[in-house]
């Protein structure tokens, strides 16, 4: 009996360990995606949001199906005195992959405040859906192509819905995720915007990626040259390119931030005008960097606007 005892405990360490081998290797489902991702409605009026915010959608002509975004409009938007008034715009691309407009609505709350105490003009800020790849063109997925989204479709809805001064008082900014794809559409698309701030980057897979012909993972693979590093390159060659004031800005607690000072590095080697804005003991948070040093870089924004007219 004690012998049938002691095989039976071994049977059931083998089975438990197997048991707990398996649950280790079980992957996390993955995040659900949706071009339409309001924050549901009870759950947006705790958030106290600036009242200038409201959630959009359009048809996407290329997947015929909606996609979603948030709009900031500044205080004065909607009074008959302004109805003939243009204002600027800036689109700020959120982080997190797979896309979702509500990821950096908390931002809006930072350029109300300016604009209230008259520190910027008043503007409209942009947070749009950033599709499954967040920002990027990527084929291997349906209606996967982010960037294209954006670039063809968004901007040209907003322009055509909202009163905006269109490209010449059109800025792009992002953190993260988004900085990447910021990187990425600033060096591709420099014509549309008279500014761009790629924040927090995450220029080290964006190297992997590059190193790897164009493997970030095992599982994500983007077309070759399809990276920050060889777009900056061709950007860099490109004959008679744009003059596009750039900003890199980062935090020195994120965990991008010495690949965002390498990056900074690249861009001087091959002659790309750019600065860094640095948030001191800053972590990797584009809110956190808004409360250190956020209205540094709305203001840089506003005075590229000036410099454009």
């Amino acid at each position: 009996m004690k012998t049938f005892s002691l095989l039976l405990l071994a049977i059931l360490s083998v089975l438990s360990l197997s048991a707990q081998e398996g649950a280790k290797k079980k992957k996390a489902p993955a995040p659900k995606f949706s071009w339409v991702s309001p924050v549901p409605e009870e759950r947006f009026e705790s958030m106290k949001l600036p009242e200038g915010l409201k959630h959009g959608t359009f048809e996407s002509p290329s997947m015929e199906r909606e996609v979603g975004y948030y709009i900031y409009l500044p205080p004065g938007y909607d009074d008959a005195k302004n109805a003939e008034k243009r204002y600027p715009v800036v689109y700020h691309l959120h982080g997190g992959r797979p896309g979702g407009e509500f990821k950096s609505i908390r931002l809006s709350s930072f350029v109300d405040a300016a604009i209230k105490a008259g520190e910027i003009a008043p503007t409209i800020y942009v947070f749009p859906n950033g599709g499954p790849m967040s920002w990027y063109n990527y084929p291997q997925i349906e209606n996967g192509s982010g960037e294209d989204v954006f670039v063809k479709e968004t901007i040209p809805h907003i322009d055509a819905t909202y009163r905006t001064l269109g490209q010449q008082a059109r800025a792009i900014e992002g953190f993260s995720q988004g900085g990447r794809g910021t990187t990425r559409i600033m060096f591709k698309h420099p014509e549309l915007f008279v500014s761009a701030a790629p924040g927090g980057s995450g220029y080290e897979p964006e190297k992997r990626i590059q190193e790897n012909n164009g493997a970030e993972s095992e599982n994500v693979v983007f077309a070759p040259g399809y990276n920050a590093w060889d777009l900056a390159k061709k950007f860099a060659e490109r004959e008679g390119r744009p003059e596009l004031p750039i900003r890199l800005w980062v935090g020195t607690k994120g965990f991008n931030y010495e690949f965002n000072l390498k990056f900074s590095d690249y861009l001087k080697e091959l002659g790309i005008d750019h600065d860094v804005l640095i948030a001191e003991g800053v972590d990797h948070s584009a809110q956190r960097f808004y409360e250190k040093r956020g209205l540094e870089l709305m203001q840089w924004h506003q005075a590229n606007f000036a410099k454009a007219k």
